[in-house]
C-alpha cells in the first residue's frame, strides 16, 4: 500500500506574538537546535514514510530556507518521493488563498493524487510529538475504515480547543463535534488524518461546492462523513503531545524537556529528531558560571558569575558576567549584557538585552504564567526594567524606550520591517 503524506504548514501563529511576526509557526526555533516543523518531518522519515508535500501559506521564506532540499532529513530524493513545497497560485480556474484545511489540500488534489497512492496522511506541523506513522496506517487499513483519525485523551477543561469524537468498544467514531462549548466527552482529535484517496477525493470535491462550508477537515468533512455513515475509526495514542499554538504552551513544553526523566526524550537514539544544523564551535562555561537543569547548544558562552537555571539557550547566547536567566528561553545569538536578569521569558533571535536589565519575573503566587516575550533583533538599553507578560516587539531600538520601566503586560511595539 502507497501513502502520501500531506504536511499543512501554512499557519501564521498568531497567538505566538512576536515569534511569529517574521516567520511561520512551523518555522519558529524549538528547543535550542530544532524548529517546531522537525517534529513531524522526522516522524515520517523515522515511520518509513519519505513521500511528503508541504503545503505552505503565511511567510513561507524561513521554512523552505530551513528545510531546503529535505537532506538532513533524507528527503532530497527524486524517483521515490522526497519533500516538495506548494504554495497558494493563480491559475485559469478559481483559486486563491486557502481558506480551511481541506481547501488546502482540494487546490492541490492533482499532485496529491499524482502516481495513486492508496493513501494520504494528512499531518499539521505545528505539534510537538513523537509517533510511529506506520502503526497508526497498519491500524487504518486492518479495519478497512475510510478515515482514521489520531486521538488522545485531554482534560475536560481543555476538551473545548479540540475536535471532540465519540466511539464504539471497537473504536468505530459515532459522532464528531468540532471545538464544543460544552464537551460531551474527552477523546481528542490529534489533527492527524488517514483517508483512502478515493473518499478524500470524494468529500473534498463535494465541499469545494458547499457556498456555506468552511472547508476545514474538523468543522466540515468529518462530520459529514460521520453523517453519511462511513467507517471511521479514532486510533489511540497515549505518548507526549503538546499543540504549542500560544506563548504559555510553547514556554510549557520548553520546561517538560528539563523535568527528570523528561516528558518528551530528545535522547531517543531509536527516534532521532533531524534538523540543519548550524557549524559552530563548543559550549564554553567560564569559571564561576553556574549552570543547572538547563539545554545549552553550541556556541554558546557562559561568563564567569552567570547563573543559567531552567532554561533553553540556543546556538550562539551569550550570557554576561553576573547575569541571571532562569526559566527562559533564549534564541540564536542572542546576548544577556553583564549584570542583568531575565526570569520567565522568551527571547528571540538576535536580542541585544543591556547591562543591569531586568526582563520578565518568576512569581510563584500569580494567578496566571506570564511570560515575558522579546521579539527578534531587538535592543533593550541599559538599566530598562521590564514587567511580567509584556511583549516587545521585533526590530525595537533605544529610542523607543520613553521610560525606564515597562509595566506587566504592556507592550512596546517594534519598527516596521523592511526586507
Amino acid at each position: 500500500m502507497k501513502t502520501r503524506v500531506v504536511i499543512l504548514a501554512g499557519g501564521e501563529g498568531s497567538r505566538l506574538g512576536a515569534l511569529t511576526a517574521k516567520r511561520s509557526k512551523p518555522s519558529v526555533p524549538f528547543a535550542g537546535k530544532y524548529r517546531i516543523v522537525d517534529f513531524v518531518l522526522s516522524n515520517c522519515v523515522n515511520s518509513g514514510l519519505f513521500d511528503v508535500m508541504l503545503l505552505t501559506q503565511y511567510r513561507p521564506h524561513s521554512l523552505v530556507e530551513h528545510i531546503g532540499a529535505g537532506h538532513p532529513w533524507d528527503l532530497d530524493r527524486s524517483f521515490t518521493g522526497g519533500v516538495r513545497f506548494y504554495q497558494p497560485y493563480k491559475a485559469r480556474y478559481d483559486s486563491d488563498w486557502y481558506s480551511g484545511t481541506a481547501d488546502a489540500v482540494q487546490q492541490n488534489f492533482s499532485f496529491v493524487k499524482e502516481g495513486q497512492p492508496d493513501f494520504a496522511l494528512i499531518l499539521s506541523s505545528d505539534h510537538i510529538y513523537q509517533m510511529n506513522y506506520d502503526s497508526l496506517i497498519t491500524f487504518h487499513a486492518d479495519h478497512r475504515a475510510d478515515l482514521t483519525v489520531a486521538t488522545l485523551r485531554v482534560t475536560l477543561e481543555e476538551a473545548s480547543r479540540f475536535g471532540i469524537l465519540a466511539t464504539t468498544d471497537d473504536y468505530r467514531v459515532t459522532d464528531f463535534v468540532e471545538k464544543p462549548k460544552e464537551p460531551p466527552g474527552t477523546l481528542a482529535s490529534m489533527g492527524i488524518y488517514v483517508f483512502n484517496l478515493s473518499v478524500l477525493d470524494q468529500y473534498l470535491r463535494e465541499d469545494a461546492k458547499r457556498r456555506d462550508s468552511n472547508h476545514d477537515f474538523g468543522k466540515d468533512i468529518i462530520p459529514r462523513m460521520v453523517k453519511d455513515g462511513m467507517r471511521i475509526f479514532a486510533y489511540p495514542f497515549s505518548g507526549y503531545w503538546v499543540d504549542v499554538g500560544t506563548i504559555e504552551s510553547y514556554w510549557q513544553a520548553h520546561m517538560d524537556l528539563l523535568k527528570h526523566p523528561p516528558e518528551l526524550n530528545l535522547n531517543d537514539r531509536s527516534w532521532i529528531i533531524h534538523t540543519r544544523s548550524e557549524e559552530r564551535p563548543p559550549v564554553l562555561i567560564q569559571q564561576g558560571a553556574v549552570v543547572k537543569d538547563s539545554l545549552i547548544t553550541d556556541g554558546s558562552v557562559i561568563a564567569p558569575g552567570a547563573r543559567v537555571e531552567r532554561s533553553v539557550l540556543s546556538p550562539g547566547v551569550y550570557v554576561g558576567p553576573n547575569a541571571v536567566v532562569r526559566e527562559s528561553i533564549i534564541f540564536t545569538d542572542s546576548y544577556i549584557e553583564a549584570g542583568a536578569r531575565v526570569e520567565r521569558a522568551i527571547i528571540d533571535k538576535k536580542v541585544s538585552i543591556g547591562h543591569n536589565c531586568r526582563v520578565g519575573q518568576i512569581d510563584p503566587n500569580a494567578d496566571d504564567l506570564g511570560i515575558t516575550t522579546v521579539g527578534k533583533s531587538a535592543q533593550i538599553p541599559n538599566g530598562v526594567k521590564i514587567g511580567r507578560g509584556a511583549a516587545i516587539g521585533a526590530n525595537v531600538t533605544p529610542d523607543q524606550f520613553m521610560r525606564k520601566v515597562v509595566g506587566r503586560g504592556k507592550s512596546v511595539e517594534g519598527k516596521p520591517f523592511t526586507p
